[in-house]
């Protein structure tokens, strides 16, 4: 049976060389191959003997995932719709600023958590990605956009804030940062790569132990009760729990802060009154804020909150003490913004209501 190499780092590699008679160093060798030239052909990694090349393609496959669909937004922004089979398809966006830019990965096909404004949530779940599923995107993103080690790096941050919830794929995911961090493959900083989380607290500290990096936790809401409609997962582990998580991660993190994104709702999380509770709930954790305007999608009962809006409510985070960004909307015009990714899914979620939606 072939195996996918795109599915090993380095650590598993050297294994997997091990296992064929052949001496660690191929590893990084072939990491190189890989990932720094974009190469998925063993009969063109010149460095490698002719027998050993051979062999390989005897027992193992490069295979990133295939292209489906490529759009380009108005702005710059690119979207990538990627098949990961049986009729699946999962979405990559890049979004450019200035000679490089930030690539949004995706890590399960769907998401089960179900918050009530994402376009990616209401669609269900169907499975998590393979780590070849999602260094995939990486692989891809940067061949398209003409990533070789001669070039500049264009890809200059990585953010696992696509379709899914990283911290549910946990080992899968772990192995793909692996990846993105390793010298012979992307060997970016950790400080330049993202997790995303809606806050699953034991997945925290077992990143925080095995692979740090910077890490963003989707809050939108100050208390319980209105982040348990929100964002359901807060019934499981409640507002209390997630910062006490947080305050542990921040030790020995990368940054010496959190990111909390923070959607902002006409009418339903934008309040002063919001901000002050969200200014008080914080108060112990190291942290910045992202206020993210919501990006419509077809059915979404929510709608943007006002600029104004969201600038005073910016405004009394950062008298409170708190630092303040507030998200530029890119990529809407080809439904690449935060909120509404929606790849190609077959929900197995049974859920009551389902809700098509296009590719």
């Amino acid at each position: 049976m072939t195996v996918n190499l795109l599915d090993f780092d380095q650590e598993k590699l050297a294994v997997f060389f091990a296992e064929c008679g052949e001496k660690p160093f191929r590893a990084k060798q072939l990491l190189r191959w890989m990932h720094q030239f974009g190469e998925s052909d063993f009969s063109r990694m010149s460095d490698l003997s002719k027998a050993l090349r051979e062999k390989l393609s005897g027992l193992a496959v490069v295979e990133p995932p295939r292209l489906m669909q490529e759009q380009i937004s108005d702005d710059g922004t690119r979207k990538w719709l990627l098949d990961v089979g049986a009729g699946q398809g999962v979405e990559t966006v890049f979004i450019p600023e200035g000679d490089r830019g930030t690539l949004c990965v995706s890590s399960q096909v769907g998401c089960a958590l179900e918050c009530s404004f994402c376009s990616t949530g209401r669609q269900g779940f169907n499975r998590n990605l393979g780590v070849a599923e999602i260094i995939g995107q990486l692989w891809w993103a940067n061949k398209a956009l003409g990533c070789t080690p001669r070039n500049e790096r264009v890809i200059g941050n990585v953010v696992l804030m696509g379709m899914g919830e990283p911290l549910l794929n946990f080992d899968n995911t772990v192995t793909a940062l692996h990846l993105m961090l390793d010298d012979n493959a992307y060997g970016l900083s950790r400080r330049r790569v993202t997790v995303s989380t809606s806050g699953i607290v034991p997945a925290m500290d077992r990143l925080r132990e095995q692979c740090p990096v910077a890490l963003a936790v989707s809050l939108h809401a100050p208390n319980d009760a209105l982040r348990d409609i929100l964002v359901p997962i807060n019934k499981k582990y409640p507002l209390s729990d997630l910062m006490a998580a947080c305050r542990r991660y921040v030790v020995d993190a990368p940054r010496d802060f959190i990111t909390f994104e923070y959607v902002m709702l006409d009418g339903v999380n934008d309040s002063p009154a919001h901000a002050r509770e969200l200014a008080a709930l914080t108060r112990d954790v190291p942290c910045k804020f992202n206020l993210i305007p919501f990006n419509p999608f077809p059915d979404s009962e929510y709608k943007r909150s006002p600029a104004d809006v969201i600038r005073r409510f910016g405004a009394i985070l950062i008298d409170a003490g708190r630092v303040v960004t507030t998200r530029k909307t890119r990529g809407d015009d080809i439904d690449a913004a935060c909120g509404q990714l929606a790849g190609k899914v077959q929900d197995k979620t049974r859920r009551t209501i389902k809700i098509e939606v296009a590719a």
